[in-house]
């Protein structure tokens, strides 16, 4: 009995300590310099730090497209942020003045009269701040700086130059408006360069927000 014992002991083979077939635990290959060594360890970090770098770069691109998207959107078809340029609409809207301008409204309606109005002209480099005076078929006339629509003298309740000047009747043909700043003595309006289409109108000053003392929806 000892003897069978000892012979079905003696063909079992017991695991050794410190050895693996893993990956992770094999020994480096003695034929590696240190030199070749340190570089596939510095490859391995580069990989990681790529990968790392790669996917931030992929979670930004989900944050960002959609918001410059929005922003495009909103610019072009909503709403566009302006700011005014010279003193032809004094005292209404001052140099510098920062508003917020309405492109969706138009799209429903034509421009009312009295609207603050931007608009942007094939031959002149700077869009234009300007106020519906005339609207399409009246006639317009100006006598001793009065406007006159369709023979009738036209209500402005809102500050306005009264500087005396004349201007000839004309006739408005069909989509056109006639567009004056508040500062009559010093703007550049439809006195100058005529009636204007309606595809020259940007949209309507809806919001002036700068300076902060002087927000004001029109």
């Amino acid at each position: 009995m000892p003897n069978e014992i000892q012979e079905r002991t003696s063909g079992t083979e017991y695991p050794q300590w410190g050895k693996s077939d893993g990956p992770e635990s094999q020994a480096p290959d003695p034929h590696k310099t240190a030199g070749e060594i340190a570089g596939e360890s510095a490859g391995k970090a580069d990989a990681a730090s790529g990968a790392h770098w790669t996917l931030l770069l992929g979670e930004s691109l989900q944050i960002v497209a959609p918001a410059l998207v929005l922003a495009l959107f909103v610019h072009f078809f909503l709403a566009q942020a302006t700011v005014v340029f010279g003193q032809s609409m004094e005292p209404s809207l001052y140099q510098h003045q920062r508003l917020v301008v309405d492109k969706v409204s138009y799209r429903f309606h034509p421009p009312y009269r009295g609207d603050i109005v931007v608009l942007d002209l094939p031959d002149m480099d700077e869009m234009l701040v300007k106020r519906v005076v005339g609207m399409p078929g009246e006639q317009v006339e100006v006598r001793d700086g009065i406007v006159y629509i369709n023979g009738a003298v036209l209500a402005e309740p809102f500050p306005h130059d009264l500087i005396a000047y004349d201007m000839n009747e004309i006739t408005l043909p069909p989509l056109h408006y006639f567009v004056m700043g508040d500062n009559r003595g010093n703007s550049n309006d439809s006195r100058t360069f005529g009636s204007i289409h309606r595809d020259h109108i940007v949209g309507r000053v809806w919001l002036r927000y700068w300076p902060l003392d002087k927000v004001t929806l029109f």
